[in-house]
């Protein structure tokens, strides 16, 4: 049960601010235009926002050391902390500091969430996830 309120908490932080953005902006369109970058990109971003949520039976093998839990809301406490102070920083700029932050911080939390639960299909979609989300990042500032 505690593995959905964190997980979906985590979500919570990390979505807010792409919704009020999409509302604001009027959505997320990308100026980058690769579709099986971009197929591959939300196959992993919709996977990673499953496997926060909830647990598939028999792939996750739970916290696998002493005080992993604390560990686990620290780190993603504090990754969720910067993410929201880039989005402050960079709310109205298109640069490479904003790329990078706003891809690299929620993939970091994504796969280390994995990592420590012992998840293996969230270490997986986060794999997925990350390279293609930092990429077609990048690539929208030169666009």
């Amino acid at each position: 049960m505690y593995g959905i309120i964190y997980g979906l908490a985590i979500m919570a932080i990390i979505m807010i601010p792409n919704i009020i953005f999409a509302i604001k902006k009027g959505g997320g369109q990308t100026a980058y235009r690769n579709k099986t970058v971009e197929i591959l990109e939300q196959i992993g971003r919709y996977g990673c926002f499953f496997l926060m949520i909830f647990n598939l039976p028999y792939t996750y093998f739970n916290f696998w050391f002493e005080s992993a839990l604390i560990v686990y809301l620290t780190i993603n406490g504090g990754l969720c902390f910067i993410y929201l102070i880039f989005w402050v920083i960079c709310r109205n700029k298109n640069n490479l500091l904003r790329a990078l932050s706003l891809s690299i911080l929620p993939s970091c939390v994504f796969l280390f969430s994995g990592i420590v639960l012992g998840y293996i299909p969230l270490v997986c979609f986060a794999t997925l996830f990350a390279p293609c989300h930092i990429f077609i990042s990048c690539k929208n500032i030169s666009e």
